[in-house]
């Protein structure tokens, strides 16, 4: 037997076996500040069983198999019979049912629904994010069928059902169903307008045969999708199951999987439809407008995503410098990697405490001046919050050194993932002209937005200077179009700085300030003032529960 040359030392352990929702204390707050008192104890209950549920071994090495057994298409059986179906790995269905029990596609049907599906997604995603894409197109397509009240009777308890039920079946047969949704095309990409898939009437109201095909359908491998094609009255929105009442298969051909550079564990594919039937969701011509609360809420779920992966990436951060010694001392005492760490801290605490905000407005009600403000930020916010992920996960990666690039450190996966969330519902142009479409068509947006980032007026200088330059912009239209995306960006900060002025401790407040609304920051992670407290910053980031 060879001899031992060395013994394993100064090695972080692994991150595992903790309450993922208990330790991040910026999700917490953000819970305990936004829901009804009255749900404060069954939620905390909830939250925390799922969080400990996140954080165990079993649940870890789920994520490891998803990711690396990604899911296979056979178009065919044995029989050379035509089936389109999309195969995975036995832990993607765990970690999938697991979601759906949670609750996550169940927030239209509970009191407190929206915030606390938002708080789970935040937790859940982390660990393992691919499959949050079907739970986020079941949850969203609620509103959109809502403009029927026929499909939402017959659709919404299937969708909201935290009971899931795989495999292809006829909807009335089945516990609870998935949704998918196919809008973009290989002529047209973001501008949907441009969509070719043509929809021909049948005899029976509201029925129709479709024709053409999608060039990204997400979750393929659903029950039900909201799709969009070109009916006599125009760009129309339609229902495609994927079995018909009398159990047999619609025409729903997959071409291919996408081969993507991270969200490996999730199938998205490219659609045929050939005299495939489907139901009319709203009026013919109004197909965008039928639609587009789906993608408001995918949206919304694309800023939880993008804050779900930056807290786990600085998460691990913190926890690897806590344990690593370099120098003569532990990596997080160290006032340079101190400086890093409370950067990257301050840029998660920011997204988590905007992202649930943001969910708290849909449990508004309804309220006009929630979905005023939502009209505004929740563009605003997809635009800042998902293009803040990718140089998170990046700098997060760096943190851990060599053991970060590494595989089985879990980074790599993050990074991967990091850009996904920008780029999907609309990447970032689309959402600064929305946001610019919001300002021009619908003063009431702004007037909400004001007033939400005045309720911390007068708390800091920096804040306040902030308003001041933004309004002094959104004064000159000149050339707007163009600036696009700063307007976006300093609207997602001013509403980020305002909410921490108002709800974070004062060091975090102060950080976050000084750095992105006073300019005293440099171009990189780690250089916020020395001067500031960044001990409490790093500490308040650090996953123990």
């Amino acid at each position: 037997m060879a001899a031992s040359t060395h013994t394993v030392t100064n090695q972080a352990p692994p991150l595992v076996g903790y309450d993922v929702f208990a330790a991040d204390r910026a999700l917490v707050e953000a819970v305990e500040r936004h829901l009804d008192p009255r749900l404060l104890d069954e939620a905390r209950d909830e939250l925390t069983t799922l969080g400990r549920t996140t954080g165990s071994a079993q649940v870890q090495e789920w994520g490891v198999l998803a990711n690396e057994n990604p899911p296979k298409l056979r178009t065919h059986d044995r029989y050379g019979n035509r089936v389109d179906e999309v195969e995975f790995h036995p832990s993607w269905h765990r970690l999938l049912g697991k979601g759906v029990s949670a609750g996550l596609t169940a927030a239209w049907s509970r009191p407190g629904g929206h915030l606390r599906r938002a708080a789970g997604f935040i937790v859940w995603t982390q660990a393992e994010a691919g499959h949050g894409c079907p739970l986020s197109m079941t949850h969203a397509a609620v509103p959109a069928l809502r403009t029927d009240p026929a499909l939402a009777a017959e659709w919404e308890p299937r969708l909201t059902s935290t009971v899931y039920d795989q495999g292809l079946r006829p909807a009335a047969q089945k516990a609870g169903v998935l949704f998918g949704m196919g809008m973009t095309e290989k002529q047209g990409g973001s501008d949907v307008r441009a969509n070719t898939t043509e929809a021909r009437p049948l005899a029976e109201d509201g029925t129709y045969e479709l024709t053409g095909h999608k060039w990204f359908c997400s979750a393929p491998m659903s029950d039900g999708f909201l799709v969009l094609a070109q009916a006599p009255g125009g760009l129309t929105c339609f229902l495609v199951p994927r079995v018909l009442a009398d159990g047999t298969r619609n025409v729903f051909r997959i071409q291919r999987l996408k081969d993507k550079l991270g969200n490996r564990s999730n199938a998205s594919g490219e659609i045929e439809f050939d005299g495939t039937w489907a139901r009319r969701v709203g009026d013919e011509g109004r197909g965008v407008r039928t639609i587009i609360e789906m993608v408001s809420a995918t949206r919304l779920d694309c800023v939880l995503g993008a804050a779900s992966l930056m807290r786990q990436a600085v998460a691990q951060a913190v926890h690897h410098s806590a344990h690593r010694e370099a120098f003569g001392g532990k990596l997080i005492d160290k006032p340079l990697m101190r400086n890093v760490l409370a950067d990257l801290a301050l840029e998660s605490e920011a997204a988590t405490t905007l992202a649930m905000r943001l969910a708290a407005a849909y449990d508004d009600g309804g309220g006009e001046e929630e979905r005023a403000f939502l009209r505004l930020a929740v563009p605003a916010a997809k635009y800042w919050v998902t293009k803040r992920c990718t140089p998170v996960a990046v700098e997060a990666l760096e943190c851990l050194g060599g053991n970060g690039y590494v595989e089985e450190s879990g980074m790599p996966r993050l990074l991967r993932e990091s850009p996904l969330n920008s780029i999907w519902e609309g990447a970032g142009n689309v959402q600064a002209l929305d946001l610019l479409r919001a300002l021009q068509r619908e003063p009431q947006a702004l007037n909400a937005f004001l007033r939400e980032v005045g309720l911390a007026r007068g708390a800091d200088h920096r804040l306040d200077g902030a308003i001041k330059n933004l309004l002094t912009e959104l004064a000159d239209l000149d050339g707007i179009e163009a600036r696009a995306r700063r307007l976006a960006e300093r609207i997602a900060l001013v509403l980020q700085g305002s909410l921490l002025v108002r709800y974070a401790p004062p060091e975090v407040a102060d950080a976050f300030c000084a750095s992105r609304l006073g300019g005293d920051w440099g171009s990189a992670f780690g250089t916020l003032p020395h001067s500031l407290d960044l001990a409490t910053v790093v500490e308040r980031a650090r996953p123990v529960s």
